[in-house]
């Protein structure tokens, strides 16, 4: 397995073909247009990018060079498609890119979020099966994904992905400075207050108990 670091755009590149092969299937491969939309949407993305067509292709030159996204040129079309091929590069399906799919978008995330966050991209039977999975993936070699350890204010410990490298450790909603002008600036506030809901809830429900 290739130990090379992804870069973020390479990283944002794989979670979205994932992540829209499950949702898209109709639009799956994908054109370059498509998963510039997908990779920069505002929604169920931490951090928000904005990537260039330039940026973006420079990302899918880097992963086709890993073997990690194939190009695709369907009869009767000039616009080349592309899709993620991490069943044949990590032996990974399923539950497994499922759960890293989520990590790879949203960033460290606990079992029970990734349970819930998956969504229709697939349906974890309980947080039993994202730990399984989790767990096949840290023992990978080398490891896709580690377990973070838990941090203050935290009731759970939560994972990352390994595809940049060591993950930084960052409070629970608390994204990455980045510029992304003033709808990404929104859309970050936007999830920086439903993380503050969230927190609350757990804290409300900790003095109710």
């Amino acid at each position: 397995m290739d130990t090379h670091q992804l870069e973020p755009a390479e990283v944002r590149v794989l979670g979205a073909l994932i992540e829209k092969q499950a949702l898209t299937p109709d639009a799956y491969p994908m054109t370059l247009n498509g998963l510039l939309t997908a990779c920069n949407q505002l929604t169920s993305r931490e951090p928000v990018m904005q990537l260039s067509e330039a940026e973006l292709s420079q990302a899918l030159a880097s992963l086709m060079e890993q073997k990690l996204v194939g190009e695709r040129l369907p009869a009767g079309s000039r616009v080349a498609k592309y899709e993620h091929r991490l069943p044949y590069a990590w032996n990974i399906d399923g539950a497994r890119v499922a759960a890293l799919c989520v990590l790879l978008l949203r960033g460290p995330q606990t079992s029970a979020e990734i349970r819930s966050k998956a969504g229709r991209i697939y349906a974890f039977s309980g947080v039993d099966e994202v730990d399984t999975a989790l767990a096949t993936l840290a023992d990978k070699y080398p490891p896709l994904v580690v377990k973070l350890e838990r941090q203050p204010g935290e009731r759970e410990a939560r994972w990352a992905h390994l595809l940049s490298g060591e993950p930084e450790l960052v409070p629970a909603g608390t994204a990455a400075p980045i510029e992304v002008g003033l709808a990404g600036r929104v859309a970050a506030l936007e999830a920086e207050v439903a993380a503050l809901k969230t927190r609350l809830a757990e804290l409300l429900d900790l003095l109710g108990g």
